[in-house]
Parts: C-alpha cells; sequence; structure tokens
C-alpha cells in the first residue's frame, strides 16, 4: 500500500480489505475461498491489489468470514470468496475467485453493505434493508432459518428508516434514523441487548 492514501479498511475472519483514495481495493491474508479476489485461492503476506476492479471507483468495503463485499460507485454490490450457504448472494453455492455483481440488486442503488461470518446485509437508497445467506438463529430476520441465496427484503423493518446496518457472527443489527437500534438472531450470549439469551 506504499503510495496510497487508504480510506477505509475492513478486517475478516482471516483476511482484509483495504479501500485507497482513488477507489482501488487492495486485500491480504487468508485466500483459500478465493476472498482476496485475485483469481486463485493464494495466500497474500503483503496488500495486492484487485486488478478485477479496474475501471471501477469501490466506495466501501466489507470483509466477511470467508467471503468479501464491494460497493462501487453506482451502487452496484460485488462479492466474491466463498459461496457457501449462499452467501454471496448469486443464487448458488459456488465459490467465486473474482469479484462478481450480484445480479438482485441491478434495479436499485445500494449505498452500504456489511459482511458477517456467514451472511451479508445490505442497505438500498430505498432504505429496504436485505440479506442473504445462512439463516440459523434467524440473523436474516425473516422470521425462520432458512438460507437464502438471493438477498431477501426484511419485511419486519417495514415503515422504518434504516441508516445503517452490522452483520455479525450469529445475530445482526440496524440503526434507524430516529437513533434506535434494532437487533435479531442469535441471542445466547446475551449480544442482542434485550436482557436475556433469547434467539
Amino acid at each position: 500500500l506504499a503510495g496510497q492514501r487508504v480510506v477505509a479498511v475492513s478486517g475478516g475472519g482471516g483476511h482484509n480489505l483495504a479501500l485507497a483514495a482513488g477507489g482501488s481495493v487492495w486485500s491480504w491474508g487468508l485466500g483459500g475461498y478465493g476472498q482476496l479476489g485475485h483469481g486463485d485461492r493464494h495466500f497474500q503476506l503483503l496488500p495486492k491489489k484487485i486488478e478485477a476492479f479496474g475501471g471501477q471507483r469501490v466506495v466501501a468495503v466489507s470483509a466477511g468470514g470467508g467471503h468479501s463485499l464491494a460497493l462501487t460507485a453506482d451502487g452496484s454490490v460485488w462479492s466474491w470468496g466463498d459461496g457457501g450457504f449462499g452467501k454471496l448472494g448469486h443464487g448458488d453455492q459456488q465459490d467465486q475467485l473474482l469479484p462478481k455483481k450480484i445480479a438482485a440488486f441491478a434495479s436499485r442503488r445500494v449505498g452500504a453493505v456489511s459482511g458477517g461470518r456467514i451472511h451479508n446485509l445490505a442497505l438500498p437508497a430505498d432504505g429496504a434493508v436485505r440479506s442473504w445467506g445462512d439463516g440459523t438463529f434467524g440473523r436474516l430476520g425473516h422470521g425462520d432459518q432458512q438460507e437464502q441465496f438471493l438477498p431477501m427484503k426484511i419485511e419486519a423493518l417495514a415503515g422504518q428508516r434504516v441508516v445503517a446496518v452490522s452483520a455479525g457472527t450469529y445475530h445482526s443489527l440496524a440503526l434507524t434514523a430516529d437513533g434506535s437500534v434494532w437487533s435479531w438472531g442469535g441471542g445466547f450470549s446475551g449480544q442482542l441487548g434485550h436482557g436475556d439469551e433469547q434467539d
């Protein structure tokens, strides 16, 4: 990253992403699932630029458990790495060794993304939060524990103006415009903040 002015970083399960001021993305660490985005499964001991984003200006990055997410200036969401549980959002469980645009967001501009261990959250401009990946413990917010291979709107947040989201390991968080914090998913360590250990 010598000579680069880094404006954002994200640490995942065993890899990292850095976003440079010019919109380029750099990655390093574990690469066994292709989560570094270099077209292979190699480890990187030093930050390496993801060449697949040539011509794209990336504005946000999020490193998940064994996968990665990026948001480009046009509001598109890209994912790559471990495809297990459908967490890449492409409708299957295939690993992606290079960044691939999530087609489900083609008609809506996304303003923020968050990668968890095996699930993800996205916040489109319309404020309707989408989640996908592993639904165990209810972490996707759809009232069940089903996997979602494609981004799905969280109906329970309808009517709320969500301004930020964060995907954890077993749970999820959302912040609404009135300053309220919402949580859902696994609560067995009290991580939902409701004073109990209920999911």
